[in-house]
């Protein structure tokens, strides 16, 4: 089973003023056959609460995956690449940009989103988009091969 954190980044969210339904579009499209969410938490827009959501989630926690949603657009408080660069070991430059190029099919305001793929440790970050049906296209671009990237991480063979 993969080890899995979904991480929302959100003020409204973070608040209690606004449901989080991207974070929950992530679990549920996760098949439970290979997938295990050990944590979920929401944060604000600020890039000191989600670097330290993402170093929690990544040296203490043990987890495989962790897939952020929000902050990653052009608005001023969008920092979620940010401080997600800021923790990084590895660049993993293929994943973000094989969301983008899928998502500019279906709307070319996917070429605006920010979000980028990174390791720390033993642990894959992925950047998704703030809005349930980004998180969706998104996720139907790369559920497919996250097993293997995941298998790769930890020293298995291509």
């Amino acid at each position: 089973m993969i080890k899995t954190a979904i991480l929302t980044i959100s003020d409204s969210c973070s608040k209690g003023t606004r449901e989080d339904i991207s974070g929950q579009t992530i679990a549920e499209m996760l098949p439970e056959n290979k997938f295990q969410i050990s944590k979920i938490n929401i944060v604000p827009d600020d890039i000191q609460e989600i670097a330290k959501e993402l170093i929690n989630f990544c040296d203490k926690n043990e987890i495989d995956i962790v897939f952020t949603t929000g902050g990653t657009g052009l608005g001023p408080h969008d920092v979620t690449p940010e401080a997600t660069a800021s923790i990084s070991d590895k660049l993993v430059p293929g994943i973000s940009e094989i969301i983008r190029a899928e998502g500019f099919k279906k709307t070319p305001n996917a070429a605006l989103s920010r979000g980028i793929s990174c390791i720390r440790k033993n642990t894959l970050i992925i950047n998704l988009p703030g809005s349930p049906k980004g998180v969706r296209e998104s996720l139907e671009v790369i559920l497919t091969f996250i097993p293997h990237a995941i298998k790769m991480m930890h020293g298995s063979g291509h």
